[in-house]
């Protein structure tokens, strides 16, 4: 009985309905991870190849990085509103326009990246043969890996704030339960969706930390090598 009289009293944090609602606030949880990984993964795929073509020179990196800086200052209301016509009120139309949000970080990171190696690295592989290929996989993409992460976790954290605006064509996972709530101002409801997006940008970011370190073992060993140990940073980075 107490438990109901939290909602007969919308109360900001009731455990009842956390109870009662348990089922409809998974689905929307689950909707909102599958947003946010989709688009993500679908910007980063789109960004790569536009980073290559950006570092080609001016010609290339004057476009491509004023086009994703112009996608990025549209309002999310106007974007959905252009993307309507081909996709209709479906989470293809929410998805699209977060990946069109997400390339600005992604491109720049990755650019940035992949521009950061080492001149001399460049210049040890091609004198060992390694194509142009062979160059971007094993030594300039490994080497790129610390600013391509760094800008993964930021657009990652964006894209699930950035989620909830989808509930405008109700595809906006917890931005659906935040929105319905809002009209009669139901606290638990609007309080709990808006701590589960935190929590899981959170989670995402510290996901993402977990896999750069994992990826990245030279960087913690030259935090922690004196000069006497480039030899061996050397090695780690080439292997």
């Amino acid at each position: 009985m107490a438990g109901e009289n939290c909602l007969v009293a919308n109360d900001w944090i009731c455990g009842e309905y956390l109870r009662s609602r348990s089922q409809e606030l998974t689905d929307a949880t689950v909707e909102h991870i599958w947003i946010t990984a989709v688009s993500v993964l679908i910007g980063l795929a789109v960004a790569f190849p536009l980073a290559l073509l950006a570092r080609r020179g001016r010609h290339f990196a004057g476009p491509v990085l004023g086009l994703t800086t112009v996608l990025y200052t549209v309002p999310s209301l106007a974007m959905f509103s252009l993307l309507l016509p081909l996709f209709g009120l479906s989470a293809a139309l929410v998805v699209t326009g977060l990946v069109l949000y997400s390339l600005t970080i992604l491109v720049r990171n990755v650019l940035a990246g992949l521009e950061a190696v080492p001149p001399e690295a460049k210049e040890a592989a091609k004198g060992m043969g390694y194509g142009p290929a062979r160059l971007l996989w094993e030594v300039e993409l490994p080497l790129a890996l610390p600013a391509l992460m760094a800008g993964l976790r930021i657009a990652t954290v964006s894209t699930v704030a950035l989620t909830t605006v989808g509930s405008l064509v109700g595809k906006g996972g917890l931005g659906n339960l935040i929105e319905d709530a809002l009209p009669s101002l139901f606290k638990a409801q609007v309080l709990t969706a808006s701590v589960l997006c935190v929590l899981l940008a959170v989670a995402a970011d510290l996901l993402l930390l977990g896999v750069q370190r994992l990826l990245t073992p030279w960087t913690r060993i030259r935090a922690t090598a004196g000069p006497d140990r480039g030899a061996l940073i050397a090695k780690v980075e080439a292997g």
